[in-house]
This record gives structure tokens, sequence and C-alpha cells, in this order.
């Protein structure tokens, strides 16, 4: 597999915090099962960005796109305008590395507490795949009379043939390889949004036809959202384009847990993908060694995954499961009954063991 190269950065709060213990994990999955990676750590941040104005300079973009993955810890400072380091940092790269999937299991883990009565890691277990570089996030709109009594704001949902549709490939494929329930749900709002979900149900009915294995629905936004807190056993894959992703994927974090245990990718199929918690920087926190850092540790599982390293991947799932059920008091910061290295300890000891392998 030669030597796998990774972009790390660990941004902001506690985002350094939490890619401590995921490294470390890194380091010792490889140790066990004797692949070879480098890595390099760039400080993009609010820290950088008071001190010199740079978010993300092209020099150092350009040496990111060296790499072959990039894992990231997260991005938001509190001295710094909301807006200015997620677009400059997080929609940069995604946009700019053509990074349009964003996958997001939603999986609840033994000895994980979840808001919804009576659901199980049996009900808790499915993936989203949002399309992620499209749709409202392009940031195309204007306002007309602004500041006036007659403002309007338009905000326009851009979405092209070509990127819905490698998004639904993209989700039918994962879906057959998943080999779960075999079932894909469309997530959208045709009754509404004439033009935008008339596009998707069309390319969804069009595509289904060439995956006959593949058992397809339908649910409008809301009722996902209904049903992802009723029956969350419905679901297997949903995909849905980028704003009503953004939303159900929270929800998600939350019956599966809350933000410490969710992970997530943004992916280009044949070019470079980044994996994260996706928390935010909890800057409340920092320094204080008590932020969950399970959210990064599976963020290095997915990384690790994407780039052929399946055994290892399956083998921290496991002793992530393994740590949650058995050993955690809650995933709360400052309530799991150890600090944020030493839950990566506790990761790191669970992989070592003889038992361990999946």
């Amino acid at each position: 597999m030669g030597i796998h190269k990774i972009a790390v950065i660990p941004g902001d709060g506690t985002g350094p915090e939490v890619i401590r213990e995921g490294l470390k994990v890194l380091e010792a999955a490889a140790k066990i099962n004797k692949f070879k990676y480098e890595t390099k750590i760039f400080d993009l941040g609010g820290e950088r960005y008071l001190k010199t104005r740079e978010v993300l300079p092209e020099t150092v973009f350009a040496e990111i796109k060296k790499f072959d993955v990039i894992y990231l810890g997260a991005i938001g400072h509190p001295d710094v305008k909301p807006g200015i380091l997620e677009r400059g940092i997080l929609l940069k790269l995604r946009f700019d590395l053509d990074q349009y999937i964003n996958l997001r299991p939603v999986k609840l883990y033994p000895g994980v507490w979840t808001p919804l009565k009576d659901k199980g890691p049996e009900e808790i277990d499915f993936v989203v795949v949002r399309e992620n570089t499209e749709g409202f996030y392009v940031g195309e709109g204007e306002f007309k009379n602004k500041g006036t009594k007659d403002e309007i704001a338009l905000q326009v949902s851009r979405n092209t043939r070509k990127g819905v549709e490698r998004c639904i490939r993209y989700a039918f494929e994962f879906t057959r390889k998943r080999n779960k329930k075999k079932k894909l749900t469309l997530c959208a709002k045709t009754n509404v949004l004439n033009y935008a979900s008339d596009l998707w149900w069309r390319v969804f009915q069009e595509v289904t036809k060439e995956y006959s294995d593949i058992t397809t629905d339908y649910a409008h936004v809301d009722a996902t959202c209904m049903w992802m807190v009723k029956n969350p056993d419905w679901f297997d894959v949903i995909v849905t384009d980028n704003m009503f992703g953004d939303i159900i994927t929270d929800l998600g974090a939350i019956i599966q847990g809350g933000l410490g245990i969710a992970a997530g990718g943004n992916i280009n199929p044949k070019g470079i993908s980044m994996f994260e918690p996706i928390g935010g920087s909890a800057p409340k926190y920092t320094g204080k060694n008590v932020i969950n850092p399970l959210a990064a540790i599976c963020a290095i599982g997915m990384l690790l995954e994407h780039m052929g390293e399946e055994k290892s991947a399956q083998m921290i799932e496991q002793a992530v499961i393994e740590v949650t059920s058995k050993k955690l008091k809650s995933l709360a910061a400052g309530k799991m009954g150890y600090s944020t290295s030493e839950v990566g300890d506790l990761v790191v000891s669970s992989l070592n063991k003889p038992n361990s392998t999946a």
C-alpha cells in the first residue's frame, strides 16, 4: 500500500487535544498491522488568523494537495467573526478539493445513552450520504432594498444534474457495499421545492433502474426527522442534498449519543478526502483535558478504512465499543470518569489486547 501521507489540521479550541488522541490510536494501529504513514501538522485556524490575518494561504493549500488525506480537528474561534474561518478553511477545502460527498455514519455503540426510549444499537445503525458542494452552500443570492421595510433576501440552492447524479450513484454503490438491508432512502421535499427536489427525484428514479438489488424509498425531510426519532431502524442509507443533510445529521448525532461520538468524512472518491469529528471547537473546555476524543478516534477509523486499511478500522471500532460499553460513565465532557488522554489510552490498550483483531 505504500506510505499513507496524512495532512493534519488540529485547528481551534479542543481540536488539538482530540487530534492528539486520534494520532495516538493511529500510531498503535500502524504498529499492530504494520502499515506505514507520515503526517505533517498545519497550523490553520483562529490563532493563525489573529496573528497574521491569513486563513488558508495558497502556498499552504498547495502543500496540502500533495497529501493523500486530511485529518481535521475543529474550526471555530471565539475571537474571530463567525464565517471567516468556516468559509475560508472548511468550505474552501470541501469545494476546491471537490469533496462532493459528506459521509455520516449514525451508529449507537453499546453502553452509550440515547435520548430515544427503548432504542438500542440494533435499531440505530444507518448512514447519511449528503451532497457536499452544491445547494445553498454555494453562497449564491442577493439583497434587494437592503435595510428598508421592503427588503428581500434571495438565497439560491444551486443543484446541477452532474452533482446530483454523482452523489446518488455514490449512495447506491455505498448501499451495495454496506451489506445491511440494501435499502436506500431519498430525502427531499418534492411537494414544495418544485425545482431542486424534482431534479433529485427524477435522477434518483433513473439511477434506481441500474440497481435492481437495492430497495429504494422516499421520505420528505420533515418526515425523515420524525422517523429518525420514532423508527430509526427503518433506515439503512439516506441520500440527500447539502442543506437537508446538514440538518438531519445533527439529529443523527444526538440519537447516537451526542457530538462526542459522531465522526464524518468529506469524500472525493478519486482525490483528497478529509475526516473529522463533527463537533465544534468547544472553546470553554480548551486545555482542561476533559473533552471526549472518541469522535476524533472514530474519524481516524473512517480515514483508515478509506485508505484501504479495513482491518485497522475494524479494530479501532471494536476498541471504541469496548471503551463505551465497559469503561465510560458518560460521553459528556468532564463526566466520562476519565480525562481526554486517558480515554485515548483506553482505546490503545484495547487495541493491544490479543482478542482485539477483527
